[in-house]
Order: C-alpha cells, then sequence, then structure tokens
C-alpha cells in the first residue's frame, strides 16, 4: 500500500515491522516489555540533497537506530519519518 505523502530532501518514510510477541523458545512478551522494532519497509523517499542522490527506494527492508525518526500516523497507519542518514542499512 502507498501513501499520499512526499518527504522532502533526504527524508524517508518507514513503516516499522511489528514487535516480536515471542522469544525463540515460546514465551509471550507482554506489551510493556516490547522492544521497539529496528526494522521496517520503506513507504516513502524523497528526492535527495543536490549532492546527494538517495540509495534507499520504495520497498526496502531496512535497519535503523532504535530511537531513530518521528512518529508520525497517516491515513490511519503509524509510520516513522527519518533522515537517510538514520538508516544503518538495507537488508
Amino acid at each position: 500500500m502507498s501513501i499520499n505523502i512526499k518527504p522532502l530532501a533526504d527524508r524517508v518514510i518507514v513503516e516499522p515491522a511489528a514487535a516480536e510477541e515471542k522469544t525463540a523458545g515460546g514465551i509471550i512478551i507482554p506489551d510493556t516489555a516490547k522492544e521497539k522494532p529496528q526494522r521496517g519497509i520503506v513507504k516513502a523517499v524523497g528526492n535527495g540533497k543536490p549532492d546527494e542522490p538517495m540509495t534507499v527506494k520504495v520497498g526496502d527492508t531496512v535497519l535503523y537506530g532504535k530511537y531513530a525518526g518521528t512518529e508520525i500516523s497517516v491515513e490511519g497507519g503509524d509510520y516513522l519519518i527519518m533522515r537517510e542518514a538514520d538508516i544503518f542499512a538495507i537488508v
């Protein structure tokens, strides 16, 4: 699903992955103990800066910092908007 918002310059909109519900051993994690996800899917990309073209594209799965970006709600969905520099890797 695409969203009708276009980030400016080197900003990217990411849909965070769902937080893990269980541990590898099968223990259910309560809501209060869930870690913030550090992985997500790129939903929109800005045009980049004149001297720095964007390296991520829509549909990429990326890893980002635990507290990267600003949470926004658009068209009923929760997303993060962040600078491309806050993204560590494309998975």
